[in-house]
Protein backbone atom coordinates (compact mmCIF):
# COMPACT_ATOMS: atom_id res chain seq x y z
CA UNK A 1 0.00 0.00 0.00
CA UNK A 2 1.19 3.51 -0.69
CA UNK A 3 1.79 5.63 1.97
CA UNK A 4 0.43 9.12 1.64
CA UNK A 5 0.41 12.43 3.44
CA UNK A 6 -3.03 13.88 4.56
CA UNK A 7 -4.28 16.53 7.20
CA UNK A 8 -5.17 14.07 10.04
CA UNK A 9 -8.34 13.25 11.75
CA UNK A 10 -7.81 12.01 14.69
CA UNK A 11 -4.86 13.76 15.44
CA UNK A 12 -6.11 16.65 15.48
CA UNK A 13 -5.79 19.66 17.72
CA UNK A 14 -5.89 22.86 14.75
CA UNK A 15 -6.53 22.07 11.31
CA UNK A 16 -4.30 17.96 11.73
CA UNK A 17 -1.11 19.10 9.84
CA UNK A 18 1.10 17.87 12.80
CA UNK A 19 -0.94 14.75 13.19
CA UNK A 20 -1.03 14.02 9.42
CA UNK A 21 2.96 14.50 9.61
CA UNK A 22 3.19 12.63 12.47
CA UNK A 23 1.27 9.56 11.14
CA UNK A 24 3.34 9.94 8.10
CA UNK A 25 6.20 9.39 9.61
CA UNK A 26 5.36 7.02 12.61
CA UNK A 27 5.85 9.45 15.70
CA UNK A 28 3.93 11.10 18.26
CA UNK A 29 2.15 14.59 17.76
CA UNK A 30 3.29 16.02 20.23
CA UNK A 31 7.25 16.03 18.76
CA UNK A 32 6.09 17.48 15.24
CA UNK A 33 3.82 19.82 17.44
CA UNK A 34 6.77 21.06 19.71
CA UNK A 35 9.27 21.38 16.21
CA UNK A 36 6.60 24.15 14.58
CA UNK A 37 6.30 26.23 17.73
CA UNK A 38 10.20 25.74 17.64
CA UNK A 39 10.20 27.00 14.26
CA UNK A 40 7.70 29.37 14.90
CA UNK A 41 10.47 31.06 17.36
CA UNK A 42 13.48 30.95 15.85
CA UNK A 43 12.46 33.41 12.48
CA UNK A 44 9.05 32.69 12.30
CA UNK A 45 9.03 29.94 9.36
CA UNK A 46 6.58 27.58 11.29
CA UNK A 47 3.69 29.71 11.06
CA UNK A 48 3.17 30.31 7.50
CA UNK A 49 4.72 26.81 7.24
CA UNK A 50 1.87 25.57 9.04
CA UNK A 51 -0.77 27.39 6.81
CA UNK A 52 0.50 26.78 3.40
CA UNK A 53 0.44 22.84 4.35
CA UNK A 54 -3.11 23.24 6.15
CA UNK A 55 -4.40 25.04 2.62
CA UNK A 56 -2.37 22.55 0.64
CA UNK A 57 -2.77 18.85 2.46
CA UNK A 58 -5.78 16.98 1.27
CA UNK A 59 -7.69 16.06 4.72
CA UNK A 60 -7.45 12.39 5.70
CA UNK A 61 -10.68 10.37 4.01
Amino acid sequence: MEKRLYRSKKQRMLGGVAGGIAEYLNTDPTVIRLLIVAFAFMGGAGIPAYIIAWLIMPEEA
